[in-house]
């Protein structure tokens, strides 16, 4: 993927930094994989506001993402590559032998033309599928399953991967994206090959009213509010935070670990930094 860097014709495209989109092989999604995508923008049941800073937003439709490359041993052929709106990588529509059709995470490496498939003998290239205990050490691997059957769930966003560093016994050890290294079973399936559209990190929107159209509304400062609605709030004239780091709840914030206790910590083998 590259990015184009726009004339300041603008204001809002003085800055911009914006995908070129060269990649994308086809403009219209594949009708029989999509779903009207009702917004929630942040609200629970109740239509009450529980998530701050989530709104409006243009609308879209969910594209139906095969995440459990549970079709096995049929090849399916790479039709195109496309745009979707509800995550940051590309998607790659597959027609498999048998006549179906399904979209996978579009794997950084695979074009057109190529072949794949979710086989545990299949050859461990680009865009296939196969369980850990198959995968030769040291490859990269994305949509991994946290346990064997749950779907792939980890290394989904845009230019991410995880790296497979051995295996002992009957665990497999992968350097998440984060950095952290974690334990995970052998029958846990994974797809080979780094996501698609790494400068997605690299886009700069130029302008707040692009920031709007993806749903996020405007944050103020803790230090911008009164002393009634912040902890940070008050004072004469720009004083700053002047005490230790708090949400508008009071709670410690940057810097003081949030992560609570799960079953799943001993599966950690060392930290993230």
């Amino acid at each position: 993927m590259g990015l184009k860097k726009l004339k300041p014709v603008t204001s809002g495209q003085r800055h911009a930094v914006r995908p070129d989109y060269a990649e994308l092989t086809r403009d219209d999604p594949e009708k029989g994989l999509l779903v009207p995508l009702s917004r929630r923008v942040g609200r629970n049941n109740q239509g009450r506001i529980t998530s701050r800073h989530r709104g409006s937003g243009h609308k879209r439709r969910y594209r139906w993402v095969d995440f459990a490359r549970d079709k096995r041993g049929v090849p399916a052929r790479v039709a195109s590559v496309e745009y979707d709106p509800n995550r940051s990588a590309w998607i790659t529509l597959l027609h498999y032998a048998d006549g179906e059709k399904r979209y996978i995470l579009a794997p950084l490496e695979l074009q057109v033309g190529d072949t794949v498939e979710a086989e545990e003998n299949a050859e461990p290239k680009p865009g296939n599928a196969l369980p850990l205990e198959r995968i030769p050490a040291g490859t990269f691997v994305h949509n991994v399953e946290l346990y064997p059957g749950s779907r792939g769930k980890v290394a989904r966003a845009a230019g991410t991967a995880a790296q497979l560093l051995g295996r002992e016994e009957d665990r497999a050890i992968l350097r998440l994206p984060s950095g952290e290294i974690r334990v995970f079973a052998l029958g846990c399936w994974a797809t080979i090959g780094r996501v698609s559209n790494p400068d997605h990190k690299n886009v700069r929107h130029g302008k707040a009213g692009r920031v709007r159209h993806l749903g996020r509304r405007p944050r103020v400062r803790g230090v911008a509010m009164g002393a009634d609605d912040h902890p940070h709030g008050g004072g004469e004239g720009r004083t700053g935070e002047g005490r230790p780091s708090k949400t508008p709840w009071g709670k410690l914030a940057r810097g003081v670990p949030t992560r609570k206790r799960k079953a799943s910590d001993g599966k950690i083998l060392k930290r993230r930094k």
